[in-house]
């Protein structure tokens, strides 16, 4: 059975999320067990797992030993997430606060890093990045207007793009290819993966036309699409790798399926899109035909709602991490990790869940 046929949705409830787009932020939250999506009678397809501002969230804690021999450490925080992209058991998080640098959180070792590249080349904005099959990072740099190459071992790789880039906001890898996303040109830029060299761009469009860009803020990619969600028109846009335009989901407003502010995007296995709203402060979900499913989040109020949210990423390796925090009645699918650029909880994950399958016991004869 497929994503789409699970998923409900309740006009009450967006409408409750829509009015509510004004109210003010509380800064007391409480302790909640569960918090699911959507909210009961309906069964729920996405639950609320953990948040992780600091350290102390991931590392391990001191003893009482530690504490007496070498002192009391102090937490490390996030600051300012702007984008989050997970592989093989690590986190990296594009912090515009830190002023060139990242956080890498290491959840096989338990540990939480500040990072900077090794060598004389320095960072200066990166805001989104990408991790490829092998561990190697690629890092969209506003400040540099370029895209930076780091090796799985932290040394600066190459550097490239300023030339046909003015402001690069996202970058995803597909096949040979690498897409950039770019804000001053209003255009996707593609380059080999291989050698980096510029190969071309799209859409090949003028302002009114249909395919485009008016300001792309973030993309992603499954199979043979690219997936653009544009903050300018309020809408997401998908194309073919070569550039063909394809298709548009959504558009400016305030109703069921419209968007004010789309950032941040990604696509599950079944095609499925997640799209990020800073205005809303939630996320929807759409089927591929575009039809919304789902929507999660809302204004902060407590654990699982959301703070100017820019980025997600969808993460099917790393379960194993945050099975420990699924509801007992559920079965964790795949990871859906949050960046929130303010409030207490600055990066959020979420679990895809689906009901566990009960199994009946055999009657004794």
């Amino acid at each position: 059975m497929t994503f789409k046929s699970y998923f409900k949705y309740s006009l009450f409830t967006l409408f409750l999320t829509l009015i509510l787009s004004c109210s003010p932020k509380l800064n007391k939250i409480s302790s909640v067990k569960s918090v699911l999506y959507p909210a009961a009678p309906d069964t729920a397809r996405i639950q609320y797992l953990t948040s992780i501002s600091s350290s102390f969230d991931i590392s391990k804690k001191q003893t009482a030993l530690e504490k007496t021999v070498i002192g009391e450490k102090n937490a490390l925080p996030i600051y300012k997430p702007y984008g989050v992209f997970m592989r093989n058991g690590k986190m990296y998080v594009f912090d515009i606060a830190l002023g060139g640098g990242l956080e890498i959180l290491d959840f096989a070792k338990n540990e939480f890093n500040y990072f900077a590249p090794k060598g004389t080349f320095k960072l200066d904005k990166p805001i989104n990045g990408y991790v490829d099959e092998n561990n190697m990072l690629y890092i969209a740099d506003l400040g540099l207007q370029k895209i930076a190459v780091i090796d799985p071992e932290g040394t600066y790789v190459n550097s490239f793009g300023k030339e046909e880039n003015e402001k690069p906001s996202s970058v995803t890898l597909q096949g040979n290819k690498i897409f950039v996303a770019d804000l001053g040109t209003n255009r996707i830029n593609v380059y080999d993966k291989a050698t980096y060299k510029f190969e071309y761009y799209f859409p090949q469009a003028l302002s009114g036309d249909k395919d485009y860009l008016y300001s792309p803020a973030n993309i992603t990619a499954l199979n043979d699409k690219i997936y653009v969600s544009d903050m300018g028109s309020g809408d997401v846009k998908i194309f073919t790798l070569k550039g063909k335009y394809l298709q548009t989901i959504g558009q400016y407003g305030k109703n069921i399926g419209d968007f004010v502010r789309p950032k941040g995007i990604a696509v599950d296995k079944e095609g499925n899109i997640y799209v990020v709203d800073a205005s809303f402060e939630n996320i929807q979900v759409f089927n591929k035909e575009g039809q919304l499913l789902l929507f999660f989040g809302g204004h902060y109020v407590d654990k699982g709602d959301m703070w100017l949210p820019t980025s997600v990423n969808i993460n099917y390796e790393d379960i194993k991490y945050f099975e420990k925090y699924v509801n007992p009645n559920y079965d964790l699918k795949y990871l859906i990790i949050v960046a929130n650029q303010y409030g207490p909880d600055k990066i959020s994950v979420y679990g895809r869940v689906e009901p566990k399958v009960k199994t009946s016991t055999p009657k004794k004869k």
